[in-house]
């Protein structure tokens, strides 16, 4: 049957020209998704799908599929001498249609059956290893506006609050089915926007078939996975969301991939995607195979990953996964089992020029998209330009100060004047990087336990502090996220099979912390003094940061503008302060803004009656200060009335 499908072509139809295979050789080919993969096209007037795959070590390659009875000696594919790539035109074969790479290895052994690495989809059905013949398009797009203006936002001066979210367990449908792209784009994005975040980040959605990996063990570098729907059911969650004014954060993973036998590893019959030195290829933590970024076409199998993502999906930014790992040769590697690069250390020389390479390549072809560095040492400038020696990423997560703060919330209120440091110590390299303040899926998986359910005392004392938490963090120079459930108070660790405990919103405590983030958030956008500055020095200044003895901090945040300015005052103990006093830098009325405890939020509602008047007391290294009363385990903002 294959004689007869490549009869009806006078000569194998060639996709890669000579262009294109010297560019893919030299890892600068920005449009490879367009070529290695499955393409329904025609070839002379008849219908079919083009195939192609980089195989070097191969000695054949076959396509096997549903229309071939996954025989490899029905269609071989061409190879072209010299560039590892092998390709076919099948005529006949249409969309929908599943596949594989039947792989002759170096040695003539006959390897598993290999799902594509360009695949654009996999079946939708266990074990998700077969790939799927699928079409560039299928949605309709209508957020023209949104792409329009998404060039000439700023991260850096704009407010950014980010809602993560893992899919298959935020919210499912009956009998704990999993709600498809679709359902999850309408509820998801009314939600979402009703609580005024302005980004959702979802956990990898590049198909994985271990599901309990939540996505970071990605099979599918180009293809989402099908638990949720087809690639065009994606299309149009991402579109629902832009259309309510979100932004869209797609986690991403290039620093390792599964070892699975269906995917990357070994998938020629020899080292390809992986580095050939086994002191190089795997984690030893995690169990997978490291990516070779010093290998051009490696490299530009990540790089197009990122742009497909971008272009066909419309992503707004990538949050890349453990870059840590991917910077330090022995990243979890005892002496002997690592070795050092070529000036005897032990940075990840081709790591680093790929991660510049990236962050150099999104923005200049998707302008407005942002990077995001999951990089969890000291590395650094991560988020400073390539061109001034840095990584060149947007944003950085402030994994330290995640850590810092929740450590210190955890202890008995009686025991954090002798741990005061942990809530200061984050000021001193605050304005280091760009930075997102994430309270993360990482904090509350099993293991961890939820936000709500690690802090101390009685339930009041554990809401309050929730509550006291989000108002420091909102407060705080940087951008905000928070991992879904802990909008409300979610009670248990998360659990990725089962849907968030939405009844728990029955009860007006976790209501409460609801609201609270949901005033938070319009807080944030509305007062130009919590987002305009986040990066940058002038933005801060402490009021009060050494009262220690009763667990007591003040600052300030601060707009461009004179006189635009949020006090922000938190008390950790249990124990309700008056007559507190604390400097202020202008005179006037300040106004109480907000307040954790307030009755709106399950509080006590103890507080200042609206506000209170400074007076010309010097306090703080300021000519005038404002006597308080502070509630107990509670954060107050306020703000000079007309600023």
């Amino acid at each position: 049957m294959s004689s007869e499908r490549r009869g009806a072509i006078s000569q194998p139809a060639e996709l890669f020209g000579p262009l294109d295979l010297h560019l893919f050789g030299e890892g600068r080919h920005h449009r490879i998704f367009d070529k290695l993969g499955a393409h329904p096209m025609q070839v002379d007037g008849v219908p079919g799908t083009f195939f192609a795959v980089w195989a070097p070590h191969a000695q054949r390659v076959s396509i096997v599929g549903d229309w071939n009875g996954w025989d490899g000696g029905r269609d071989p594919m061409w190879p072209h001498p010299g560039a590892g790539v092998w390709e076919l035109f099948v005529p006949g074969v249409a969309e929908g249609a599943r596949y594989k790479f039947e792989i002759i290895g170096p040695a003539g052994e006959r390897l598993p059956l290999k799902s594509d690495p360009y695949a654009t989809a996999f079946e939708p059905d266990e074990p998700r290893t077969a790939t799927m013949i699928t079409s560039a398009g299928g949605h309709e797009w209508h957020d023209e506006s949104w792409m329009r203006e998404r060039g000439r936002r700023s991260a850096g001066t704009q407010p950014m609050s980010i809602y993560e979210v893992h899919l298959g367990s935020w919210r499912r449908g009956p009998g704990g089915r999993f709600l498809d792209y679709r359902e999850l784009g309408a509820e998801l994005a009314d939600y979402v926007a009703g609580l005024g975040f302005t980004h959702v980040e979802l956990l990898p959605v590049m198909e994985h078939p271990f599901y309990g990996s939540w996505g970071y063990q990605t099979l599918g570098y180009y293809a989402p996975t099908r638990r949720y729907g087809a690639p065009r059911d994606l299309m149009a969650l991402v579109d629902r969301l832009h259309q309510r004014g979100l932004g869209v954060i797609l986690d991403w993973v290039p620093a390792h991939f599964p070892d699975d036998p269906d995917g990357l590893a070994t998938f020629d019959g020899a080292p390809l995607y992986e580095p050939a030195d086994p002191r190089r290829r795997s984690h030893p933590e995690w169990h997978t195979r490291v990516f070779d970024h010093g290998r051009p076409p490696v490299a530009n199998f990540l790089l197009g990953s990122a742009l497909f993502w971008l272009e066909r999906y419309h992503a707004d930014a990538l949050r890349v996964d453990a870059v840590a790992s991917m910077l330090y040769l022995d990243y979890g590697r005892r002496p002997g089992e690592w070795t050092p690069n070529a000036h005897g250390g032990r940075e990840n020389l081709d790591a680093i020029a790929f991660l510049r390479r990236l962050n150099e390549l999104v923005p200049a072809e998707h302008p407005g998209v942002v990077t995001i560095a999951e990089e969890s040492t000291a590395w650094p400038q991560v988020t400073r330009p390539t061109r001034q020696g840095g990584l060149g990423f947007g944003l950085k997560w402030n994994m330290g100060w995640a850590h810092d703060v929740l450590d210190y919330l955890r202890r008995d209120p009686i025991e954090r004047k002798h741990h005061h440091a942990l809530l200061t110590f984050g000021l001193v390299y605050a304005w280091d990087e760009n930075f997102v303040l994430p309270l993360s899926h990482d904090e509350v998986a099993s293991g961890q336990g939820s936000l709500l359910g690690r802090m101390p005392g009685d339930g009041a004392q554990r809401f309050a502090t929730l509550r006291l938490l989000y108002g420091l963090m909102w407060a705080y120079p940087g951008k905000k996220l928070l991992f879904m459930g802990c909008e409300f108070g979610q009670v248990k660790a998360w659990e990725h099979d089962a849907s968030l405990d939405w009844h728990l919103l029955e009860d007006p405590r976790h209501q409460g912390v609801q609201r609270l983030v949901g005033d938070l958030n319009r807080l944030c956008r509305e007062l130009r003094a919590l987002h305009q500055l986040d990066f940058e020095p002038a933005g801060f200044e402490w009021m009060d940061c050494r009262d220690a003895e009763q667990s007591i901090i003040a600052f300030v945040r601060y707009a461009r503008e004179a006189g635009d300015l949020v006090l922000c005052v938190c008390n950790f103990t249990p124990v309700p302060r008056t007559g507190y006093r604390i400097g202020v830098p202008h005179p006037g009325f300040y106004r109480e803004i907000l307040n954790t405890d307030g009755h709106a939020y399950a509080g006590g509602n103890l507080g200042n009656g609206g506000g209170v008047a400074s007076e010309p007391v010097p306090w703080h290294g300021q000519s005038q200060s404002v006597v308080l009363t502070l509630p107990p385990l509670g954060a107050l903002w306020l703000r000079p009335t007309g600023s």
